[in-house]
């Protein structure tokens, strides 16, 4: 298994993050556990930083919230210099709550509901990426309600198709997000902007997520600054941002092999102003938005053994105390993840086996045909790169309790997110007066 960030095997070998022994953290805070290694997370938004704001001076880095977010972490991101790219109302509300600088904030959205949009106005967010005309039409009223002028950029569906899982391929055509590029859908929203209460500042497309391919983002450039000369020439109005989106690949198991981010960050900016100069176009802001290579590898998922089932000849299961409820990843797009006995780190692989989870599904599968030491009922296991997508998409399927969150650092956990209680998963449940009453009907006919 690949090792990321500060883990390494100590003395008693066992598995550490961040200075703490996962076996410690075990006992202190049960399992499942989300283990997030601060010092991982601010090397990768470092790395960001430098390779695009830092030496090119005209690009920003937008973290996606969307991969992880907590109070915690927007202050993180704060403190690194990077901005922050929003989709709901909920991700909105948690940088606000954390003192996040709006004028760092970025709101995406395929289906921004009003009140989301009032949200985001009367909080002075940093811009508003338009995603349909729909959305262009209640933005323009709340405006103009407002007596405020929101500066937006509009997402441009460019065709530009990654390789990648279908269901996080987001450039194509066919795809529910934002104007369409090939079929002139794109430059009448343009032209519609230029009758409405905003300010245009600039184009926004994001062509899919885990891509390793950088000649997908070049073809993206090539195809987005067409249209920003377009633009220019149809309409006049100049293009000061150009936002690239995120889905920079991040590496999982054998086989993913991401490019360096500064070597990402030089082949897009040499491109843009190549292809900006071969237009005579002054060269626009460029924005990237990184959300799973920030937070992937900083996270894991630490598990308890449970059950062991062996069918001879066919196959060994060895099921832990989560699954498709703390990472859906697997059962939603056949993720692959590496793991490791945190309890055993030191020891030979001797068995291959198949990990499950404990929901009532026989898709529930965190990971098919992985090397282990011996294993029993009490080992704990680390699943490594599930900082991104595992809690952000995580769910009570079967009534099952979300995990908590520790942040790791210098040998010291500090709670970010507390695990959830039976409790947490009723407080929302209403029992109708009528029912509460035929409960009591029926207790006091047995009594």
């Amino acid at each position: 298994m690949k090792f990321h960030g500060t883990m390494k095997i100590n003395d008693l070998g066992h598995l550490e993050v961040g200075g703490c022994d996962t076996v410690d953290l075990a006992k202190r805070y049960g399992t499942p556990l989300y283990i997030f290694d601060e010092t991982k997370m601010r090397a990768t938004c470092r790395e960001y930083y430098n390779a695009f704001t830092e030496k090119y001076h005209n690009a920003q880095v937008l973290y996606a919230s969307k991969a992880f977010l907590t109070t915690a972490v927007c202050r993180i991101i704060e403190e690194e210099g990077l901005g922050l790219d929003v989709v709901s109302g909920g991700e909105l509300y948690t940088a606000l709550k954390a003192g996040f600088p709006m004028d760092r904030v970025y709101f995406h959205g395929n289906n921004k509901t009003p009140e989301e949009l009032r949200m985001a106005l009367d909080n002075e967010v940093g811009r508003i990426v338009v995603d349909n005309f729909y959305e262009l039409e209640i933005l323009d009223a709340l405006a103009r309600e407002r007596h405020c002028v929101p500066e937006v950029l509009l997402r441009i569906t460019p065709g530009v198709e990654a390789h990648t899982h279908d269901y996080i391929r987001t450039g194509q055509i066919d795809s529910k997000f934002g104007f369409t590029l090939p079929n002139g859908q794109a430059l009448e929203a343009v032209k519609a902007v230029k009758e409405k209460h905003v300010s245009f500042r600039g184009v926004h497309c994001h062509i899919g997520s885990q891509i390793f391919e950088m000649e997908s983002y070049v073809h993206a450039v090539d195809v987005m600054v067409q249209f920003v000369a377009d633009i220019k020439r149809e309409t006049g109005l100049a293009v000061e941002e150009l936002n690239l989106g995120g889905g920079f690949g991040i590496y999982y198991s054998d086989g993913d092999q991401p490019a360096a981010v500064e070597e990402y960050a030089d082949m897009v900016m040499a491109r843009v102003k190549e292809k900006t100069e071969e237009f005579e176009l002054l060269s626009p802001r460029v924005l990237v938005e990184p959300g799973r290579s920030i937070a992937g590898p900083a996270g894991s998922t630490l598990y308890t053994i449970g059950s062991v089932k062996e069918i001879p000849g066919v196959r060994k299961y060895v099921a832990v105390d989560g699954g498709m409820t703390d990472n859906i990843r697997p059962a939603l797009y056949q993720a692959k993840y590496e793991v490791i006995l945190a309890n055993k780190a030191d020891r030979e692989l001797e068995q291959t086996v198949s990990i499950t989870g404990k929901c009532c599904e026989s898709g529930d599968m965190l990971a098919w045909d992985v090397e282990l030491p011996q294993t029993e009922a009490g080992d704990l296991m680390l699943m490594p790169c599930t900082g991104a997508y595992g809690y952000s998409m995580a769910n009570n399927y079967n009534r099952l309790t979300k995990p908590g969150a520790v942040l790791v650092k210098d040998g010291q956990a500090e709670l970010i997110i507390k695990a959830e209680t039976y409790q947490d998963l009723i407080r929302n449940d209403v029992m109708p007066e009528r029912l509460a009453k035929k409960k009591e009907v029926c207790l006091q006919s047995i009594g």
